[in-house]
């Protein structure tokens, strides 16, 4: 076999048998969570293909590691071969204090363009939760990873950047609305039609592929009407372009308008029946609510990027934690992607062979089926289940299970092998 560079070619992903696959190790902990994750990974080919595929690993630097040996927290070298791979997997990274980058992480979505964050939360059996029935959490998350306040857009009280938006406000008749203006900072949310477009699309797409039926809208647009609402406004659109594939439910609002509930009624049943996908909205906060209390409602959630920002990770905390949460950052459009462990470096814990790797097994899993070797990410994601069921776990779920078989990093990593 010989190495090749996955292709995007007419919208489509082409995975050579042996693809090279750029990963980033990370800080901290990350080393040997990737160590772990990689023999898994390996692991789950052979076994699901034998001889006929295995992945290249190309090991790239970025974080502490590439500070240490270039001087640079993410070296230009790296953003290049991110580039010419497409896809990528990394442990997580040290953000920089003082100068530098705000975030690594955010540095990567913003160069790459990496416009969607991926988050799908599920329960899988004996994980310790906090709540009674966290087996009706089984929610995708897509959130918009390029505006709104992670542009990183601030300027600082007695600036002359703030002192031109106070005369800008002034001008708009809007400076009576800032309540301290000599001590106030100020930031800038853009969110774009385009940006909210292809997020939403990204979103309908992925109900579409999965026969799920809701798409939920989540947006703070009763108070940001112009940023906010118009993620809600925009997301609406762009589902009108799926066509008879989806039912917004703009359109039942219409119709209640003009005929009447019974009628308004009458046609979302029959959208339901036919297996069209349901879009409709919800505000930010109601949707914490609602998560809570009725996470089965929801199937698929597009959201901008600060609402997502707690989404996610409160839905985690739902189902364990983002200790096994896995994530990945797509560009739909260009086929880039970075799947990453979502929680961070724990560096008190380094070379302790501690703590969990799930969050980027299970990142890899998701990296495999979205490169279209779909019997390797099943075999890692039952391989998961399995361990968690039996109590097969890590000190962080060990402590909270009665009996459970506590393993370090490297063993659990073999216990997941076993069973694959």
């Amino acid at each position: 076999m010989e190495a090749k560079e996955i292709q995007i070619v007419g919208g489509e992903l082409l995975t050579p048998n042996m693809p090279i696959i750029p990963f980033i190790a990370g800080d901290g902990i990350g080393p040997e969570i990737w160590a772990a994750a990689r023999r898994v990974f390996d692991a789950a080919v052979e076994k699901s293909y034998a001889n006929k595929r295995k992945v290249k690993w190309l090991p790239v630097l970025a974080g502490q590691k590439a500070f240490d040996e270039t001087g640079e927290w993410l070296p230009k070298e790296t953003l290049t071969t991110l580039k010419k791979y497409l896809v990528a997997i990394k442990g997580p990274l040290t953000t920089p204090v003082g100068k530098g980058h705000r975030s690594i992480n955010v540095t990567l979505r913003q160069e790459l363009d990496l416009f969607a964050c991926f988050r799908p939360v599920k329960y899988y059996p004996g994980t310790p939760s906090p709540v009674k029935e966290p087996e009706q959490v089984d929610i995708a998350v897509f959130r918009e990873n390029t505006e709104d306040i992670y542009a990183g857009i601030d300027f600082a009280p007695g600036s002359k950047a703030t002192q031109e938006l106070l005369t800008l406000l002034q001008k708009e008749g809007l400076a009576g609305r800032v309540r301290f203006p000599k001590t106030s900072a100020f930031a800038l949310k853009p969110i774009s039609s385009e940006g909210t477009k292809r997020l939403v699309s990204a979103a309908i797409t992925y109900a579409l592929e999965h026969d799920l039926q809701h798409v939920t809208l989540v947006h703070k647009g009763n108070i940001m009407k112009k940023t906010e609402g118009g993620f809600k406004k925009w997301g609406y659109e762009i589902a009108e372009s799926f066509g008879n594939k989806v039912y917004p439910l703009t359109h039942y609002e219409r119709l209640q308008e003009k005929e009447g509930e019974q009628a308004a009624r009458v046609e979302l049943i029959a959208a339901k029946k036919a297996g069209k996908v349901i879009i409709n909205d919800i505000i930010a906060d109601n949707f914490f609510q609602q998560a809570l209390l009725q996470p089965a409602k929801f199937d698929v959630v597009a959201t901008p990027n600060l609402n997502g920002d707690y989404i996610s990770d409160a839905l985690a905390a739902q189902v364990g934690g983002i200790g096994i949460s896995p994530g990945a950052n797509i560009n739909y459009q260009t086929g880039q992607a970075i799947f990453e462990a979502t929680h961070g470096t724990a560096p008190q814990f380094a070379g302790l062979n501690k703590l969990n790797p799930t969050s980027l097994i299970l990142s890899g899993a998701m990296m495999f089926e979205y490169i279209g070797w779909k019997e390797t990410a099943k075999l890692i994601e039952q391989a998961v289940a399995d361990a968690i069921a039996q109590h097969y776990v890590t000190v962080d779920f060990a402590q909270k299970i009665t009996g459970a078989h506590e393993l370090g990093t490297s063993e659990y990593a073999d216990y997941l092998i076993s069973k694959i």
